[in-house]
């Protein structure tokens, strides 16, 4: 069996294959994996954030969805801003020692941020007098459902950057 998509097709009638071989390349595999990844992070931060800090994250919620735009902006700046210290870091070679526990917080917070963010947009639409189950499990499969597609992984960036935002924007102030 010859399971083939794309550009795979390519490499394949470029390669000789013995007739018994069985040939499985597809994409399907990552996007499931990613989408489950992104769901099952969603899924977990946001189950530690309501079990120790409910009240930070509705909180943090709030803040999101007061000023979507705001806290979006402040987050692609910040992620640009500690992508560039991080490369400066690494490039100055000394530097690596700071720039891997800066890369990690950053990581840290933008699964914080991303979970706030995701389960503010479940808290629209299913609103608050439902549990945090209800909310927590909107949010991961909102999560997993846009990291399937190429258009969502970019509304997730969005979305990410801007929880990541206000979580940073209120560390900071």
């Amino acid at each position: 069996m010859i399971g083939l998509d794309g550009p795979t097709l390519a490499v394949a009638v470029i390669m000789q294959v013995d007739p018994g071989t069985e040939i499985e390349i597809g994409t399907t595999d990552g996007l499931l994996g990613g989408a489950l990844g992104a769901a099952l992070t969603t899924l977990v931060v946001g189950a530690i954030l309501i079990a120790i800090a409910p009240d930070y994250t509705d909180r943090m919620m709030d803040d999101a969805l007061a000023d979507p735009f705001g806290v979006f902006l402040y987050g692609i700046a910040s992620l640009l801003g500690i992508g560039l210290l991080t490369l400066l870091l690494v490039v100055t070679i000394v530097g690596i020692v700071v720039a891997i526990p800066l890369f990690l917080l950053a990581y840290l917070v933008w699964a914080i941020g991303g979970a706030i963010a995701y389960l503010a947009i479940a808290d629209r639409l299913v609103g608050r007098d439902d549990e945090w189950l209800t909310r927590l499990l909107v949010a991961a499969a909102i999560s997993g459902a846009l990291a399937v597609t190429g258009v969502g992984g970019i509304l997730a960036i969005c979305i990410g950057a801007a929880g990541f935002g206000a979580v940073l924007r209120n560390a900071l102030e």
